[in-house]
């Protein structure tokens, strides 16, 4: 089993026009403006010395392969199991998928169930509670299941905001979880919160299912064809939109001849992909006979798509090639010269450096139908 990544990505995707008020940005009230300066860093305070250590956010480092050989210890006796299995009773999915998959006795029932938080990536704590539930929630459309039966919130709110900021932006955090929540057919009904140096924020997903409803990720055959149902990008987009605020990366871009309203256009178009349900995507999963899928979080593209392959039942090989970004990313890596590496396939769709990204993206591999990009 392997993985070729040929060609070269494309920028195809379009911003959909944006009214003036939306690209322009007035000012931010002061307690959501706090919000917005966490969501760039973390920051500890060295309450010995009396000084603030600012520490940027990046990802964890760990490969696929690195962090099922660290969950192993979490599988019964130590020894390495296989993460998908077929039983009796139903499928069983273990440690390192999207979702677990655990069949409720002899009922013919499974639950299944994810947990998932990130530190907000965006300034608008109302879009970062959206963006949060659509994350916790792609895990269960991963794997076709379209129901959820409830969500717990897990929240960590900084002690770095005082109580009026707190008034302000907490609400703001959970209204987003909660309207989202109900647009996906479900209620968030308790969870955990605890105080933290920086805001954390995401929740549990759970549904009790028949195993008609999930879809395994394991049944790839020779013939699919590979569907990406979001743009790539969306790491590049939100740092972009912090160095309207550093001259240096300013003079850049203006260089390069990309304008603050670009800008803006790319940031806007990230964060409604980040805060969309892929609940659609669900259900054509079911439509077309999918034959499995995961949605593209933290290890990049070419991440997730090798901790795929690995989990066929058939021997089988993914050729990806031409896949969407969201136009202007590629310019913006030209102007400053940076990379995230997502011309390599590994730029984090969850947490990169230096911001955390949000996006559930989805990738499906469909029996011998040839789908373009949903």
């Amino acid at each position: 089993m392997k993985i070729v990544l040929l060609g070269r990505y494309w920028s195809c995707v379009r911003q959909a026009p944006r009214k003036a008020s939306r690209l322009s940005k007035p000012p931010l009230p002061p307690a959501v403006r706090t919000f917005a300066a966490m969501s760039g860093e973390a920051a500890r305070v060295d309450a010995v010395a009396g000084r603030s250590y600012v520490f940027r956010r990046g990802a964890s480092g760990a490969t696929v392969g690195v962090l099922n050989k660290l969950l192993n210890s979490l599988r019964g006796d130590g020894e390495a199991q296989q993460t998908v299995s077929h039983r009796p009773e139903g499928t069983q999915i273990d440690i390192g998928m999207d979702s677990s998959v655990v069949p409720l006795g002899d009922s013919g029932y499974s639950l299944v169930q994810t947990i998932d938080y990130f530190y907000p990536s965006v300034e608008d704590p109302y879009q970062a509670g959206k963006i949060a539930c659509a994350n916790v929630l792609s895990d269960l459309y991963a794997l076709g299941v379209t129901r959820c039966d409830n969500m717990l919130m897990v929240m960590a709110v900084s002690t770095k905001l005082t109580e009026k900021q707190r008034d302000i932006v907490v609400p703001l955090l959970i209204k987003g979880i909660k309207d989202l929540a109900e647009q996906a057919g479900t209620k968030v009904t308790g969870g955990q919160t605890v105080l933290n140096p920086w805001p954390m924020i995401g929740g549990v997903a759970s549904s009790v299912c028949k195993e008609s409803e999930i879809i395994s990720p394991d049944n790839a055959q020779p013939g699919d064809v590979l569907v990406l149902t979001k743009p790539l990008g969306t790491q590049v987009a939100v740092n972009a939109h912090q160095w309207l605020e550093k001259p240096e990366r300013r003079a850049q871009l203006d260089k390069a001849g990309i304008s603050e309203e670009d800008v803006r256009r790319v940031y806007f178009r990230a964060m409604d992909c980040m805060a969309r349900l892929n609940l659609t995507g669900a259900r054509l999963m079911h439509k077309h006979s999918c034959h499995g899928a995961t949605d593209v979080t933290g290890f990049g593209l070419l991440g997730h798509a090798q901790n795929l392959v690995q989990v066929q039942q058939r021997s089988v090989g993914f050729v990806i090639h031409t896949l969407p970004i969201i136009a202007k990313v590629p310019a913006l890596l030209a102007a400053t010269g940076t990379s995230f590496k997502l011309m390599q396939g590994y730029s984090a769709e969850t947490s990169g450096e230096p911001l955390t990204d949000n996006q559930s993206n989805f990738f499906f591999l469909y029996c011998r139908i040839p789908f373009s990009c949903l």
